[in-house]
């Protein structure tokens, strides 16, 4: 009862994924407790349907072609301080998760072998990622480099206190663009390339790899982070000329795999 008083206190917030999330991390220390002879049962498995269910919510985002394109433009207009657009820019090319692309460091950044390394702390899966780099991402990331070259991060927050960016700054520049929370936001971006690179005929597999989304295999897992890497590269200068295309209303690129 005691467990779940703290899980309804999270509840009655609406933070439904965040209250299952705590009582699964409840239960692996209830069973770490079990099998080292702390406890004598994982009480958080009782609690089954006692909690309201979570379903994976699908972040909205745009995906017909002049609609993207127009959200390009509008991106390329955006008036706001520097590093936003470049973040703005960035995040429909490269299709990270919004946090790993504001927590971005540039000493993992090679911009002389093209690609990206993200630690694999700072992964969902737990897996160090990489990010091949088309040669419009590294064109903005030199000019953002000149800007924020002396701080460890890319995108560092208007504060002076040595942390990157807000996680709700592209999502405020989408707003303040005037693309309502249910037309796109900043997850939308992966959503918008997975789903016309999969209709332009890239491999599955391929783009699958390029989203970062875990490895059912964990062994296979923890070598993965390369696999399908010279058609991830191909892929992603593929997609970044393709969004060129768009941004250009018309003068359109193919995107065949």
């Amino acid at each position: 009862m005691d467990l779940l008083k703290l899980l309804k206190r999270v509840e009655e917030r609406g933070a439904i994924e965040t209250t299952h999330r705590i009582q699964q991390n409840c239960g692996q220390v209830f069973r770490y407790a079990v099998a080292t002879a702390r406890a004598e049962s994982d009480p958080s498995r009782d609690l089954r349907g006692a909690l309201t269910p979570w379903k994976p919510e699908h972040y909205p985002t745009v995906t017909e072609p002049r609609e993207v394109g127009r959200l390009l433009r509008d991106i390329d207009a955006y008036e706001g301080g520097f590093i936003t657009k470049c973040a703005l820019k960035l995040s429909p090319m490269l299709f990270v998760r919004p946090g790993e692309l504001r927590r971005a460091q540039w000493s993992e950044i090679n911009l002389d072998a093209a690609e990206w390394r993200i630690p694999a702390a700072k992964m969902k899966s737990r897996i160090m990622h990489i990010v091949p780099l088309a040669t419009q991402a590294i064109k903005i990331l030199r000019e953002l480099h000149a800007l924020t070259g002396r701080s460890a991060w890319v995108f560092p927050g208007v504060r002076t206190n040595g942390e990157p960016m807000s996680e709700n700054t592209v999502n405020a520049a989408l707003r303040r663009l005037g693309y309502h929370r249910s037309v796109i936001t900043a997850h939308g971006f992966r959503g918008m390339a997975s789903t016309m690179l999969h209709e332009c005929g890239w491999s599955s597999d391929v783009i699958e790899r390029q989203l970062s989304h875990a490895e059912r295999n964990a062994v296979k897992a923890a070598y993965n982070h390369a696999e399908h890497l010279p058609s991830r590269r191909k892929m992603m200068q593929a997609w970044a000329d393709h969004l060129d295309g768009l941004k250009k209303a018309g003068q359109v690129l193919p995107l065949r795999a």
